[in-house]
């Protein structure tokens, strides 16, 4: 729940910056539960953005247009008849809570001034929109009767409250007497916090706990009253931070996919790549709209993954029964010691044996032979002798056909791997265009426009901290190309050691590569591998003239003879990239 009480407070102070005293020229309902009111201040338009849409409430200033309906909704025509041309005179949130008012000044039909709250509560499910008079609701974007809450009623004429106001403390105004009795419970000391206080949300939570040290999963009822009181000042510090408004509103990072954000810098993301906002409303626009994408290209490339799954499947049971069969194969060599021995001795054996005993002129060591006696023993010989050539036919075939299916299990896995860097439309394009050259699928006339449309995918490029360019490829089409085409004979590859990954080119240019840059460019080759979970991934590097390509064989794949290693972390959060 990163929209907690913290975020609101510092949209409160960014509308209060932006909008305040300012007139409401526009009203528009372009959605069902969605307001924009356009507030013009100082000669400027602001776009104020609100959303009580259940599983995504959010308001912020943007600047996006929406069509709206023909005719507007009933909620929007009251709020144009009371509200249109008036000003906003304050901006309230209750405690911590995750409510915004704005109070509205305006006259109504008779001259009079008056003035109306729109109250917005941004609370998951039990979001709304409420256009009152003082504590009399006038009327709400959703309508909430007595069959739907039993708590609380929101409908015209009925009176205005918060609900489950008396059950958590004000964060801003709790003493360290009235602070230490809540931590009497079983339940953790993450729950307790959140439970106890208005607006504290899980990470803000862990945040206070850890900046003290201690164990958030660990029982309320199990700290000690020094424990207690240190997070206690914990707490105060974030509230005192919340309070002065001292706000650096940040998105977090993981694997470069928006992980979450926070109006504050919490310690508790620090080893995640973070980006620092000016605004809490470009935050939200930006948090939202990246998380949109990467949830619809995740989407996109469902089908795909599930495709390359399944082929997967099939080749790893494939690849174990041929293992299977091989193993038997290793038979072969003592049906033509058999061979070899019967033919050797056994015409002293007597026609009719079941088994005949000889030595084994390898190790020296007796060696026991069945025999089948309803045959001569020399046909005996004869039989094993054919018994090994068949395996050892056998054998050969299989181990040509176990390294085939073990190059298109990697190459599987290459694709696989390549599915989770996948940030544009081009990306899902250049994997699909790799599953139809190998064989693996079909491409449809469709596919072929949208390939068309959507262009070439680029290569992730890094600069180093001594300044020097590395580029890592998202795909085998792209690996490929930065390897064979891109890559001058005395730039470096790096690649994780015998797993699927990227890979990895170190521009030289021609100078002298100092040691941190190398090691850089091996953290981006073991970041960007089927490794990336482990903390250390065993890195090759190599010119790029030392590597060559086999006739035939698959987008992406090259082979060296000579190269060194290095031992890599997988963290590139100190690695600028453009």
């Amino acid at each position: 729940m990163a929209f907690d009480g913290s975020v609101i407070a510092c949209l409160v102070k960014e509308y209060k910056d932006q909008i305040l005293n300012g007139r409401i020229v526009k009203i528009a309902q372009p959605e069902k539960n969605e307001l924009i009111l356009t507030i013009k201040k100082d000669g400027q338009q602001k776009k104020l953005l609100i959303s009580s849409e259940a599983a995504l409430p959010i308001t912020y200033l943007t600047e996006e247009s929406k069509a709206s309906p023909l005719t507007a909704p009933s909620f929007c025509m009251l709020l144009r008849k009371h509200i249109l041309n008036g000003q906003i005179i304050g901006i309230f949130q209750p405690s911590m809570e995750r409510i915004i008012d704005f109070q509205i000044e305006h006259y109504n039909e008779m001259g009079d001034l008056c003035q109306k709250i729109l109250t917005v509560e941004l609370m998951g499910k039990h979001s709304n929109i409420i256009f009152r008079d003082g504590e009399h609701i006038l009327d709400s974007i959703k309508h909430i009767s007595s069959l739907v809450s039993s708590v609380r009623e929101v409908l015209p004429g009925r009176d205005y409250f918060i609900p489950f106001a008396d059950e958590k403390k004000d964060p801003f105004k709790v003493s360290d007497e009235e602070f230490s009795p809540v931590f009497d419970s079983g339940k953790s000391i993450a729950k307790t916090l959140c439970s106890a206080f208005t607006g504290i949300s899980p990470q803000l939570a862990e945040e206070i706990i850890n900046l003290c040290g201690i164990d958030s999963d660990r029982p309320a009822g199990s700290l000690s009253p020094e424990e207690v009181h240190a997070l206690y000042g914990s707490f105060q510090g974030l509230m005192d931070k919340i309070a002065s408004c001292e706000f650096s509103p940040q998105i977090y990072y993981e694997n470069q996919i928006p992980y979450t954000y926070a109006a504050l810098d919490l310690k508790i993301y620090q080893n995640l790549d973070k980006e620092s906002y000016d605004s809490i409303s470009r935050l939200l626009y930006a948090y939202y709209a990246k998380k949109k994408t990467y949830t619809e290209l995740r989407q996109k490339t469902a089908s795909l993954r599930q495709t390359i799954q399944t082929l997967l499947n099939k080749d790893y049971k494939k690849y174990d029964l041929q293992l299977k069969q091989l193993d038997d194969t290793k038979k072969k060599e003592s049906y033509q010691l058999y061979g070899e021995l019967i033919t050797a001795y056994g015409y002293n054996v007597p026609e009719g044996s079941v088994s005949m005993e000889a030595e084994d002129y390898h190790t020296g060591k007796m060696v026991k032979i069945p025999l089948d006696p309803t045959i001569p023993v020399i046909a005996n010989g004869k039989r094993y002798f054919e018994k090994y050539a068949k395996l050892k036919r056998t054998n050969e075939a299989l181990t040509q056909v176990i390294r085939q299916t073990k190059e298109e299990i990697d190459h599987l896995e290459s694709i696989l791997t390549s599915l989770d860097m996948v940030q544009e439309e081009a990306d899902i394009s250049d994997l699909r265009r790799e599953m139809v050259e190998s064989g693996y699928s079909k491409q449809t006339g469709g596919q072929k426009k949208q390939a068309k449309k959507e262009g070439k995918s680029s290569p992730l490029h890094f600069i180093s901290s001594d300044g020097f360019d590395i580029y890592v490829g998202k795909n085998n089409i792209q690996n490929e190309y930065l390897t064979l085409k891109f890559a001058d004979g005395n730039d470096y590859w790096f690649h994780a050691k015998n797993l699927p990954g990227s890979h990895v080119i170190l521009k030289t240019n021609g100078n002298d590569i100092p040691d941190r840059t190398f090691e850089e460019a091996a953290q981006l080759a073991a970041h960007y591998s089927k490794a990336e979970g482990a903390s250390k991934v065993e890195v090759d590097y190599v010119l790029k003239k030392q590597l060559k390509k086999p006739a035939g064989s698959k987008p992406g794949y090259v082979i060296y003879h000579t190269n060194y290693s290095m031992s890599a972390s997988t963290d590139i959060s100190g690695i600028k990239q453009l």
